[in-house]
């Protein structure tokens, strides 16, 4: 049902037209559920009366108009709105930090989206200038700040009475990606040790912490501590050997996006480097944490990638440029990966012919490049874990322990 027109007018005193605060109280206490819009422009105008009753519920329905709304500058339009009416809160009302968090929140990720990254950033810096936290780690990241978000994420990490995994996967990878490798390896050894103990209480998929060893093992290849990685890697093994045999002791859901975080990581090396002028993923952090510009862009690479895969493909210049054409198609796999699991579609059927491919190059490039059947084989036996082929995982890693070696 449409409602009549609320908005008011401000009368020659400076006070809003009583027939208008009449009007947008009648509407949201009548028996008609008022659209999304005429909500807001209720409290509009009540907010005006009652600020400190009107104005957290105006940004908080701003809030889901601009997620409701398709263009990109109308989105920014009602998210800095609802961040400037959460701003006219005086500090001492409850619920103003938890709504700056949201309106600020979603403010920033509003600019990201319409391509206007320093407005974001700066909205970015003020949510953290405020205690709230927010993105800004991401941001650094995605910027090539590194050394700022590792410490940035290490704060984090230190104030917590227990370190998330998702503090630990984006802290390890910026102090990795800063060239501080041994500090990246006691960072990311606290998502295994707890992922160890959580295992022992059947309380986390063992195929968690066998992506997590796998992982660690390659820190530690950074690190220069080979012995220690290749324990690692025959405790992931070891884990292998136990869920071929006898699956998860428990069934567990939604634990594609760790094995999906970590893969994406795995291939940052082969990405272009970030800077403020080309911005790029930030790598280690969960997919919903990376600004809208850098995912749709990582995303809508990927027909290049496909089209630079299928030139080398059908080049038919012999093996000579198989390391380029491998690669390819391994960052090509990387992306799909992302791209697939982040809009929720079943990944093996897509999925599988990409890892299949990238074992049989990296065999034709054994002679050459031996470091890439190790990793093609790897690639796929995490992939095999997280679509829980877990006899076909544990062959592949196998091989790829022993040519590893």
């Amino acid at each position: 049902m449409n409602h009549p027109e609320i908005r008011g007018k401000m009368t020659d005193a400076g006070k809003i037209d009583e027939d208008a605060v009449l009007r947008a109280r009648v509407l949201l206490l009548g028996s008609d559920r008022p659209t999304r819009r005429e909500e807001v422009e209720a409290y509009r105008v009540l907010a005006r009366v009652s600020p400190l009753t009107y104005l957290p519920k105006l940004a908080g329905a701003l809030i889901l108009l601009g997620y409701e709304a398709r263009a990109e500058e109308t989105k920014v339009a009602l998210h800095a709105e609802a961040a400037d009416a959460v701003r006219r809160l005086p500090a001492g009302v409850p619920a103003r930090a938890e709504l700056m968090q949201r309106a600020l929140g979603a403010y920033e990720r509003s600019l990201f989206g319409a391509g206007r990254r320093a407005e974001g950033r700066a909205v970015c810096e003020e949510l953290a200038e405020s205690g709230r936290g927010g993105r800004l780690p991401e941001v650094r990241a995605e910027e090539g700040r590194h050394r700022e978000a590792a410490a940035l994420l290490g704060a984090v990490a230190a104030e917590a009475a227990e370190v998330s995994d998702w503090t630990v996967y984006p802290w390890a990878a910026e102090l990795s990606a800063a060239g501080l490798h041994e500090e990246a390896v006691d960072a990311f050894a606290l998502a295994v040790t707890k992922g160890r103990r959580k295992a022992a209480e059947d309380d986390t998929p063992l195929a968690g912490l066998v992506w997590e060893l796998v992982h660690h093992a390659g820190l530690l290849d950074e690190a220069g501590r080979p012995g220690e990685a290749g324990a690692a890697r025959r405790e992931a093994l070891e884990l292998l050997v136990r869920l071929a045999a006898d699956g998860e002791p428990k069934s567990w859901s939604n634990i594609l996006h760790w094995w999906v975080t970590l893969f994406t990581l795995s291939g940052r090396a082969a990405e272009p480097a970030a800077s403020p002028a080309a911005p790029m993923p930030p790598f280690g952090a969960a997919g919903h944490e990376w600004s809208p510009d850098t995912r749709e862009a990582y995303v809508a690479g990927i027909p290049a990638l496909e089209a630079e895969a299928a030139a080398l493909a059908g080049a038919g210049d012999g093996d000579h440029r198989l390391p380029e054409r491998y690669a390819v198609h391994r960052r090509l796999t990387l992306r799909r990966s992302f791209a697939t699991e982040w809009h929720g579609h079943r990944i093996e059927e897509p999925l599988r012919p990409l890892f299949d491919e990238g074992v049989a190059l990296a065999r034709r490039l054994a002679g050459t490049r031996p470091a890439a059947l190790p990793q093609a084989l790897t690639d796929r036996a995490m992939f095999l874990v997280a679509v829980g082929r877990f006899g076909e995982a544990l062959d592949d890693y196998r091989e790829a322990i022993v040519t590893h070696a």
